[in-house]
């Protein structure tokens, strides 16, 4: 690193005094600023076009188990900072249960939440732009590339995610300003909101710990003077009393999680798989993020598409990124390199980190294209494009109420605007212009498809089905547990892909059992459907029009077709019998399991472990005759029609 430009110092040999007759005009003009206005504009048309895809879809995928887990938790601590995927996130889960509580499985109220989450990110997001960087137009160009982001809108449209990555991004904002504050003033005050911005991001998401990061790699490469060695040694000596306040939380927080939570390092599959990661994340993802793309996206089934851009888009991507990397470090020099060796090094560290947990899982042939994982990737990104191309506001020095023996703060501050751009400002204005409306046109036109495959989801048309054929279902209709479709919760979150725990927190939901005369089953589509079992068969009883003969409170050995595995399994009795008696049944070598027989053609429901070749089954009264020849062990599937 080069030593940067040298703070601007005011004259304070003279007090000048202000003129009351201009007041009023100055006053007016600050409040008509048009950038505010301009700012204000783009951020309630990025809110619109956001909040237009949100509420096109509908939860899905990890939504149902944290709402179902909220329900059955409540506000128990247990379930509060219990770990959800190896996540701890308990004021997310607190979020949960208030909104739970309030509208079951409507979406509208989590769609509204991550609206004003966006709103509320958006507007910090500004105001540290106008923090940080001079005040001027050029300033849209990283507040345009951050709000409208097609790889951010997975934040404010799916739920798990937004409750994560929101609170993240808004405290990696306040956290830097904060820094930053404490920079220039050295008032203490902007510590307790330095600390406090991490630890409640913390509440909310593990992975905020990457916030202490961003702050130190921002001032280290943005406000220490010097080459690479003095530039740390001068971070830690002089803002030691941050880095004081963040490793304590961070020490305190990593103890109280790595000894609740399991390892998720993974080690690779080989060299390949590294590489073909990197190339994603650097050669598709970022560089597509930074210029409104990916414009093409691959379908991720019920869930947000990943980027997908094409090779060619790969390309102009790139070129455009570059063409502006090489641009600003000729316009700017010293604070932009600075500025993009903060996102090379702050991108390294994310995407180590997504390596280190992705590869060599079953989901690393898509871990760099995943859009989630660039929620504060594309944060930094566009605040290191803003610093890049509009310099560092200069810092004011602390003012006569500064506490006495404050040091006063080194700056990188940018001087004057390059001649380049002062003395050619309106060939400068237009292509700013052109620039930000192409970059806004160019995230709408990749809005476009993601919106289009967010708004298909087999888990509302599930859920809706469903409630509908409850609603009509006759009294008394019962079904035994299965899991959901796979499309609408994957069998990885077993057993909260269990019907019983995906209905549980309706109000009128159904009713589970484990044995029943009578079942109805929830088709792939949610249809309530009488139910059949689909598996291994009894062989042909040897009794002419009886079958299999159970009488006298002997027990019938009854061999099977083929060989059932030894775990649960549903079977289906139809019987016929001469009175109302109880019965048992015994799978292989499973547990016995009792039942109620009733007078005449009937048929029963049973819900039983065990496995083997052959099945046992008794009446309890000596007196008792009945007869079978239709017993079936295996799935539950839908009464076939006809």
């Amino acid at each position: 690193m080069t030593e940067p430009a040298a703070t601007a110092t005011p004259d304070t040999t003279t007090t000048a005094t202000p003129d009351t007759t201009t007041a009023p005009a100055t006053t007016a003009a600050r409040r008509v600023d048009p950038i505010h206005i301009a700012a204000v504009v783009l951020i309630t048309a990025s809110v619109f076009w956001r909040a237009s895809i949100t509420t096109r879809g509908f939860l899905t995928a990890d939504d149902f188990p944290i709402i179902a887990q909220a329900d059955a938790g409540g506000l128990a601590p247990g379930h509060l900072f219990a770990l959800y995927n190896n996540h701890l996130m308990p004021a997310a889960r607190l979020l949960t249960w208030v909104t739970h509580r309030l509208t079951e499985y409507e979406y509208w109220p989590y769609a509204a939440l991550m609206v004003l989450g966006q709103v509320a990110v958006s507007v910090a997001f500004y105001r540290l732009l106008r923090l940080l960087l001079p005040a001027g137009w050029a300033l849209l160009v990283p507040l345009c590339l951050f709000v409208f982001n097609p790889l951010t809108l997975e934040v404010s449209a799916w739920w798990a995610v937004g409750i994560n990555l929101l609170p993240m991004q808004l405290a990696m904002i306040v956290a830097i300003g904060a820094q930053v504050r404490y920079i220039r003033t050295r008032r203490r005050r902007h510590l307790v909101a330095l600390g406090a911005s991490v630890v409640v991001a913390l509440l909310f998401f593990e992975k905020a710990l990457l916030v202490v990061a961003a702050v130190f790699l921002l001032t280290l490469c943005l406000y220490a003077p010097g080459g690479p060695l003095r530039a740390v040694l001068t971070t830690i000596r002089r803002w030691w009393p941050a880095w004081l306040v963040l490793t304590g939380i961070s020490v305190v927080y990593l103890a109280g999680y790595l000894s609740m939570s399991t390892s998720a390092l993974r080690a690779p599959i080989s060299a390949g798989e590294v590489g073909a990661f990197l190339q994603q994340f650097y050669g598709q993802s970022l560089p597509a993020g930074m210029v409104g793309g990916p414009w093409t996206w691959l379908d991720a089934s019920d869930g947000p598409a990943v980027a997908a851009p094409v090779q060619a888009a790969q390309w102009v991507s790139w070129a455009i990124v570059a063409a502006f990397v090489a641009g600003t470090v000729w316009l700017r020099r010293t604070v932009a390199v600075r500025a993009w060796i903060l996102l090379a090094l702050y991108s390294g560290l994310a995407a180590g980190l997504i390596g280190a947990t992705r590869l060599g899982s079953g989901f690393s042939g898509v871990a760099g294209l995943v859009p989630r994982y660039f929620g504060d990737v594309l944060l930094v990104a566009a605040l290191c494009a803003g610093v890049a191309l509009c310099g560092l506001r200069r810092a004011e020095l602390a003012d006569a109420t500064e506490p006495a023996g404050a040091a006063e703060p080194a700056s990188t501050a940018e001087p004057a605007e390059p001649a380049l751009i002062r003395n050619h400002p309106q060939p400068f204005a237009t292509a700013l212009a052109v620039g930000l409306v192409l970059l806004i046109a160019s995230s709408v036109y990749s809005g476009v498809d993601f919106g289009t495959d967010w708004r298909s989801k087999a888990s509302r048309d599930y859920l809706n089905t469903a409630r509908a054929g409850l609603a009509t279902a006759e009294p008394g209709t019962v079904f035994m547990d299965q899991p959901v479709p796979e499309i609408v919760v994957p069998g990885l979150s077993h057993p909260w892909n269990m019907q019983s725990r995906f209905f549980a927190p309706l109000d009128d939901g159904p009713t589970f059992v484990t044995r029943a005369r009578k079942l109805w089953v929830f088709d792939a589509s949610g249809n309530v459907r009488p139910a059949w079992v689909k598996g291994v068969k009894a062989a042909p009883g040897p009794a002419p029009g009886c079958g299999h003969k159970v009488a006298g409170g002997r027990t019938a050995r009854i061999p099977l077709r083929g060989t059932v595995v030894d775990y649960w399994q549903v079977v289906r009795i139809g019987y016929i019998s001469d009175r109302d008696t109880t019965a048992t049944f015994r799978l292989g070598d499973g547990e016995v399991v009792p039942f109620d027989v009733h007078r005449g053609l009937n048929a029963m429901f049973l819900l039983v472990p065990g496995g083997g070749d052959e099945v046992q089954l008794a009446v309890d009264e000596p007196a008792a005759t009945l007869c079978t020849d239709e017993i079936e062990i295996g799935a539950l599937v839908p009464q076939p029609v006809g």
